[in-house]
This record gives structure tokens, sequence and C-alpha cells, in this order.
């Protein structure tokens, strides 16, 4: 950058068009959600039936082969390169840096799905085609959230590393990442498109993440204090969760890594609750077990089962769906895992968050998932039966932990790290976005406080606004899902930049 650039303040250095276009834009589908949602719902659910139905393999081809060379990276040549300056140590500590990045590419949805994902496979006709429920049930949890999922982030927060710390690039947007291959393309229309796809897709996945877990801390507010259910709740949770991140966020990467540390600190404290006290101790250790080697075992035939009959549509419902979620959170997650990466080497980047990150949430699955479902196996509740009466995953979930001792102190602690949860990866997510704001921003740069505090509060307005519109929530969430198709090509544009850059690099 030059110095004219770097001696511009930074509100002068900010890109209205990327900030004003994608928000517009998802502002107007909310409006249209809201004012036909019966009409915008049918045609999303075409477009998303669409898109899994007739380009499902292209969604599990991408997130094999991001994994395949996630593996490659870290132990290729590749895998030696250092994110920052050839002697240059490690920006943060193992824990600090584990937890960040932890906590930055899992929301509260973790522990929401942790209690339950099992029962959402368990009466699906592929669960029968494959034999027991209590193997594969406990299974797919894992391979949904495992090594796929996190190879998105980690491939990605490599380029992007590469990208700040080793190129010093001063424009920290997607387009950039894809400079090597495009060229001077990327300061044109392309590079435009490019960010705002990107700025738009995280908007979109960023309002309705607050749909999968704000209703359970809802449910657990009203269970506590006996109080009757309303959507106000609701506006108190995402009110108190606005000003933990902002308060963070303000304060710098100080903040947040303070806020990822107590959060690990209360996910672990649960997890520990619940496998020592709840009685399954036995149960949750062997049955994780045995789910974690039937995953290895059968990794790459989940990975690529498609269902080409249509059978039982599974991989359609469910793997596709969950690759097409995770590639839209790449918008964000990895930039921040990458700018914190510095310091480590790709390897160490890779293995690290493998070790660290797929580690803690198999942990979550293992402990959480498992105590349900011990409870169902032995007889000790019918969680199935209570689920299929109301069809309501957050009564179901709170019948589960008041199976615990002393369960209102369960249920506390619960609230308290789902709050932190959403708090360290808005956070993180804010943070993104205000860099995202800016033109030019150099990796020592800080975006300034209004900027940071604008993108605190525009990240969870819209929640606000659309929790009186449960349809909505749905639909944008479909948004969200579409919106990955494109991404998909512009994950791939991105690792293709890398490859091309990092191997002129080496030759250096």
């Amino acid at each position: 950058m030059s110095s004219k650039n770097s001696e511009t303040p930074l509100k002068d250095r900010i890109d209205w068009v990327t900030v004003i276009v994608p928000f517009l834009a998802i502002l107007a589908l909310c409006v249209c959600f809201i004012l036909m949602p019966d009409a915008s719902k049918s045609v999303l659910d075409t477009i998303r039936f669409i898109l899994g139905d007739t380009f499902g393999l292209f969604y599990l081809a991408v997130g094999l082969f991001v994994f395949l060379l996630s593996l490659y990276l870290a132990f290729s040549r590749f895998g030696t390169i250092r994110l920052g300056k050839p002697d240059e140590k490690p920006k943060y500590p193992l824990f600090i840096w584990a937890s960040m990045m932890f906590t930055s590419g899992l929301a509260a949805d973790i522990l929401f799905y942790s209690f339950c994902e099992w029962i959402l496979y368990a009466n699906d006709p592929h669960i029968a085609e494959m034999g027991s429920m209590q193997t594969w049930s406990s299974t797919y949890p894992l391979f949904h959230w495992g090594p796929i999922p996190w190879a998105f982030y980690l491939v990605l927060a490599v380029c992007f590393g590469f990208m700040l710390h080793v190129r010093g690039c001063h424009k920290q947007k997607y387009s950039e990442a894809c400079r090597a291959l495009l060229g001077n393309k990327v300061d044109g229309l392309p590079g435009k498109l490019i960010d705002l796809l990107a700025l738009f897709a995280l908007l979109a996945g960023t309002t309705t993440t607050f749909a999968l877990a704000t209703p359970l801390m809802s449910q657990v507010l009203t269970t506590l204090f006996h109080l009757p259910s309303s959507k106000w709740i609701t506006i108190a949770i995402l009110t108190v969760t606005c000003v933990f991140y902002t308060y963070a966020l303000l304060h710098g990467m100080k903040g947040i890594s303070l806020l990822a540390k107590s959060c690990m600190y209360l996910f672990f404290a649960l997890l520990a609750y619940v496998l020592f006290l709840g009685g399954e101790t036995r149960y949750i250790l062997e049955t994780g077990f045995a789910a974690v080697g039937n995953l290895a075992q059968n990794f790459f035939s989940l990975a690529t089962f498609t269902d080409p009959q249509r059978t039982t549509s599974f991989p359609q419902n469910w793997t596709i769906f969950y690759w097409a979620y995770w590639m839209v959170w790449c918008v964000a997650s990895p930039f921040f895992i990458g700018t914190i990466s510095r310091g480590r080497t790709v390897r160490q980047t890779i293995l690290g968050g493998y070790a660290c990150s797929v580690s803690a949430t198999f942990l979550s699955f293992i402990i959480l998932g498992n105590y349900s479902l011990g409870l169902q196996v032995s007889g000790k509740l019918d969680v199935m039966a209570i689920y299929a009466a109301g069809g309501d995953l957050y009564t179901t979930i709170i019948s589960i932990i008041q199976t615990l001792p002393l369960a209102p102190l369960v249920l506390v602690l619960l609230i308290v790290a789902m709050v932190a949860f959403y708090a360290t990866s808005f956070d993180s997510i804010a943070l993104v976005a205000s860099s995202y704001t800016y033109r030019q921003i150099t990796g020592d740069e800080e975006p300034h406080n209004a900027v940071k505090a604008f993108w605190a509060i525009m990240l969870i307005l819209l929640p606000m606004a659309l929790v009186f519109s449960d349809s909505s929530m749905a639909n944008l969430q479909s948004v969200s899902i579409i919106a990955a198709f494109p991404v998909a090509f512009v994950i791939l544009l991105i690792i293709a930049s890398f490859l091309k850059d990092a191997s002129e690099y080496l030759k250096s």
C-alpha cells in the first residue's frame, strides 16, 4: 500500500457499496418473507430442492476434495510455510488460539445439536438400511460436524493467513484471495461481485444461525422461572448476547480472546457434569469410542454416498445441507482463524486445528448426544416418544436435562454457555465484517470502534426483526443454503489462487 493510502484515515477508506448493497438485499428479502411468507417459501424450497437434488454431487465432491487437500497441504512442502515471517513465533498461546478458533467456528447450535441430532436420524429409513440405530445415529453427527466441515475452515484459513501474513495484503476481502489467479480483475467488476456475494452470504448465514438455538435458550428461561412463553424473552436473550459480544469486540482481540477462553471453561464444565454425574458414563464412553471407530472405518463411503435412486434421499436431506451451510459460514470464520494463526506454519494450523477443534466437537456430541441416547436405549426416558408427541426438539432437550441431578443448575450452566458461544462466534464475525468494510486495511490495523459497533448491532437487528416471523427464519436459512452454491466456486478459486501463489513463494 502506498504511503498516501496508509496515511488515509480509516473512515475515508470505507467501501460503502460493499456494506450497503448486501444489507439492503437481505432487508428486502426479509420484507418479502414477512409480507408474502407462503409464496417466498415455495420459491425458495423449489430452488433449494433443485440445487440439492440436481447438483448434490457437486457439494459432496467439493467437501471431499477440500478434506483431502487439507491433508496434502499439511504433509507436503506447503506445510512448511509459516504464516508470517520465517522466524516468527505464534502470536497466541495454544489454548487461547484453539479456544478462539473453536468458538469462532461454532455458535451455540453445537450444544443444541449435540443433545438432539441423533433423534433426527433415529427413524430415518436410511439408518434402518445401514443397521442399528445405536450404531449409526451416534456416528452420523460426528461425520456431519467432523473432519470435512472443519476442512473448509482450515484450508481457507491457511489461504487467508498466507494472504495477510506472508504477502502482507492490505485488503481483507474474499476477492483479494483470488488475486494470484485473477490478477487485476479483482479490482474490477468480478472482484466486486465476489465481495458482494461473500457479504450477502455472511449476513444470511449469521442472521439465521440464531434461529437454531435461541428458542432453546428461551425455553430454558421459561422452565427455570415458570414464565409464559413469549417472543420478548428471545428478544431479551438476543439483547444480552449483543451486549456481551459488543463489549468484547470493542476491546479488540484481548476482549475476544478472554471471552473465548471463558466460553471453553463453561463448555468443558457442562460436558464434565453430564459425563460424570449423569449416570451414563460407561455407556457414553463406549458408544463414543465405537462411533469414532465406525466413522473411521466408513468415512469415505459416507462422504461419497449419493443415493442415486433416491430410496431415502438421506444425503440430499442431511449431508448436502450441512456441507452447504458450512460453506456459507466460510465467509467469516476462516478469515478470523487465518488472522489469529499468525506465526504458525500451514502444517501447525491444519493439524492443530483438527486436533483441537474436531476433538472438542466430537466430545460435545459423544457426551451430550450419547447421554440422551443412553436414556432412550436403557428405557429411563422415552426421548423419541416425547419428540414424536410434540415435534418440538426444545421441549425434548429440556426433558433430557431434567433427568440430571440438580437439573436447574445444569439449565443455568447451559444457557450461560450458549450465550458465551453466541458471543464468541459473533464478535469474531463482526470483526471480520468490520475489516471487510474497508477498501484497504493492514493486518496490524483494527477497524474503528464505530464500525465494529455498527456491525455488532446490524448482526443482531435482523434476527430480532425475524423473531416475529418463524417462516421467515426458515426462508432465510434456505437463502443461505442457496448462496452456498456460488460461494463453493469462489472457494475453489481461492484455493487455486493460493496454490499458485504459494508455489511461487516456495520457489523464491
